[in-house]
């Protein structure tokens, strides 16, 4: 008997946080590399034309690590959910250009590339709503 309640309470919000860690897998992985390679970051922005590259680093850091946290840790979710989504779907346009290729295969990587990117920001856009909605039912 407490094994199913404790089995009905616990299961979902586990499988939930593991959802969200996966959504927010790549953010962590990318924000704690360029964190600990800044200057790897700061190269990186300077390939993509972001100037003054520094900066830019900063704020690419800080969005990865921190909106995944507020995603993991449930303060502000949706917050975190939608300045990721935000955040991805302006890098997709700035980074994963595929109409610009015409080379194979690199053209044909970069568009899948492309595609992943706007697949994770519906993902977070999920993310928010879903916190939005718990939250107006509380």
């Amino acid at each position: 008997m407490l094994a199913d309640s404790v089995r009905r309470v616990l299961a979902p919000r586990v499988i939930l946080w593991l959802a969200l860690l996966g959504l927010c897998a790549a953010y962590l992985q990318g924000g704690l590399t360029k964190l600990f390679d800044f200057a790897g970051a700061v190269a990186e922005m300077q390939h993509f034309g972001l100037l003054p590259a520094a900066p830019f680093a900063v704020a690419v850091i800080v969005t990865e690590l921190l909106g995944a946290a507020m995603i993991l840790s449930g303060c502000g979710r949706w917050l975190g959910a939608l300045w990721l989504a935000g955040f991805t779907l302006i890098s997709t346009f700035v980074a994963n250009r595929f109409w610009e290729i015409t080379a194979q295969p690199d053209r044909f990587m970069m568009t899948n590339a492309f595609f992943e990117h706007l697949g994770l920001c519906g993902g977070l856009l999920l993310v928010a709503w879903y916190d939005l909605r718990q939250e107006a039912r509380r």
